[in-house]
């Protein structure tokens, strides 16, 4: 669920999502601002890329446009960080969806913490898993996921699992019984294109959770296929 605007871009964004069957349903059009635009240049020699950005006037997803969405249809949601804000305001309609249902229909949630921005913190509240980024992390003073997940833990909610991936240095994981969890990342042979393995990572780690695996085994898998992702352009082939 996410926005667009009616634009040439638009057609682009959603003939790709088509051709990977993505469901559309919830897609939300503005009449105003423009789908915003990224050029992506990567270094051949080390993989590493510089990103240029236009047209960041596109306002996203609200709470009201999420009152549409059948909470009924679903057994997890994951919100990236963005207009806080409003995902709280979504994040506790789902919540309150929840109380109404027993237990093994109830839908698990996650979030992700991204961005360096004061506002996005307040989401640290909610899921029962929480994604926090390296670059939130070392914002905030943090030298190691570790130090990080010991850092801010006492942020999340009663039960909670946070998570932080460090690149190179893998990935590691914390929940309630205090145990620190870790997975050693999987370098492919040639670092080709890492645009997008943070999110391919949170991904696998949500789908191997989804599929009844330990954290320790989702954690094993999101590093696997984001190193994976990390070899190739763009997504195809990576599971």
């Amino acid at each position: 669920m996410g926005s667009l605007a009616a634009d040439h871009v638009a057609d682009f964004v959603l003939e790709d999502l088509r051709r990977y069957s993505v469901d559309l349903r919830y897609t939300v059009f503005q009449t105003q601002g423009s789908v915003p635009t990224s050029t992506v240049i990567i270094s051949e020699a080390t993989g590493s890329r510089t990103i240029l950005h236009a047209y960041r006037n596109l306002p996203d997803v609200s709470a009201k446009d999420f009152e549409k969405v059948d909470l009924n249809r679903f057994k997890w949601i994951h919100i990236e960080g963005r207009n806080a804000s409003e995902q709280v305001k979504m994040l506790q309609r789902i919540e309150q969806h929840n109380a109404r249902q027993p237990a093994e229909q109830r839908i698990r949630v996650s979030v992700e913490i991204e961005k360096p921005r004061e506002e996005l913190f307040q989401l640290f509240g909610y899921g029962e898993v929480v994604f926090v980024s390296k670059d939130v992390a070392r914002h905030l003073g943090f030298g190691s996921a570790e130090e990080a997940l010991r850092g801010l833990y006492s942020r999340v909610r009663k039960g909670a699992t946070l998570v932080c991936a460090w690149a190179e240095q893998g990935a590691d994981a914390l929940g309630p019984d205090g145990q620190l969890l870790h997975s050693d990342a999987v370098s492919p042979p040639r670092v080709v294109d890492t645009l997008g393995a943070g999110d391919t990572f949170n991904a696998s780690v949500i789908f191997s959770l989804s599929q009844g695996k330990s954290m320790l085994e989702a954690l094993r898998f999101g590093c696997k296929v984001a190193g994976k992702k990390c070899g190739v352009h763009g997504f195809d082939g990576i599971v």
